[in-house]
């Protein structure tokens, strides 16, 4: 991948990997626009990285991911890179009925609906300038994490997705990379702690792996543990399951029946 001179779009860019990212982009000579669910949070990044553009926005609804896009293409007709980095995780028990349906349901919806809706709404400019779309998965997308069940799967869809939509570009000279970050040091995987089984990295060791992996012209970047993750899923399945499954038991909200 080309790494200087493009124009970039990260969707969950004010916080984490998608910030991490962004202020990487930048510092290559990069223009760079990142969106978020909350303008305050946009507004302070803004305030302190003034070089990053902002822009509200919500993956989970597609009227939102339309006005994005209209509003991207006119002011940014040079836009060549979409990183679709927004997700949220959330630990759920399974053994009892959820309250809110809905509720369960939102991890698919950004992570996976959000995903196939930007990229949808921004293949034509993409195609037209001979883009790149980056989706950050997961090394979850091959063994999944017990106590995050709902997150696991929308990584293992987006893995899969990715795979179909590189094949269905290749003539079309977009590139298309899938970024599998191993747990990393966010807010997002707060509650996660390291122990035997889980091995967490910080968001500048992450930037350095992918971006070393994105100059070399990987389409399939596994950072720290997710090479390991994916060897053991070929290798030794049952176990790896269950090892993960032991380190994040504790994890499962204890719900009233």
């Amino acid at each position: 991948m080309n790494l200087r001179n493009r124009t970039i779009l990260i969707t969950g860019g004010s916080a984490g990997i998608g910030l991490a990212f962004a202020l990487k982009f930048v510092e290559l000579g990069n223009q760079v626009i990142v969106t978020g669910r909350r303008q305050s949070v946009l507004d302070d990044v803004h305030a302190k990285y003034p070089k990053l553009h902002t822009i509200q926005n919500d993956v989970a609804d597609p009227a939102q991911i339309a006005a994005l896009a209209t509003r991207v293409k006119a002011d940014f007709p040079n836009l060549d890179v979409l990183m679709n980095n927004a997700g949220i995780m959330l630990f759920k028990n399974l053994r009892v009925p959820a309250v809110d349906l809905a509720g369960l349901m939102a991890e698919v919806n950004i992570n996976v609906g959000g995903v196939i809706g930007m990229t949808s709404a921004f293949i034509d400019i993409l195609t037209a300038n001979k883009g790149t779309v980056i989706n950050v998965s997961s090394a979850l997308a091959f063994v999944p994490l017990p106590a995050a069940p709902i997150y696991s799967a929308t990584k293992a869809a987006i893995h899969s997705y990715t795979q179909s939509l590189r094949f269905q570009l290749e003539e079309s000279g977009v590139e298309v990379i899938e970024l599998m970050p191993p747990t990393v040091k966010t807010d997002l995987a707060a509650d996660m702690t390291e122990g035997d089984v889980v091995t967490v990295i910080t968001t500048e060791e992450l930037v350095k792996q992918s971006f070393a992996s994105l100059s070399a012209g990987a389409l399939e970047i596994r950072p720290g543990q997710a090479k390991l993750l994916a060897f053991m899923r070929r290798l030794a399945p049952d176990f790896i399951n269950r090892q993960l499954w032991k380190a994040s038991k504790k994890l499962v909200p204890v719900l009233a029946r």
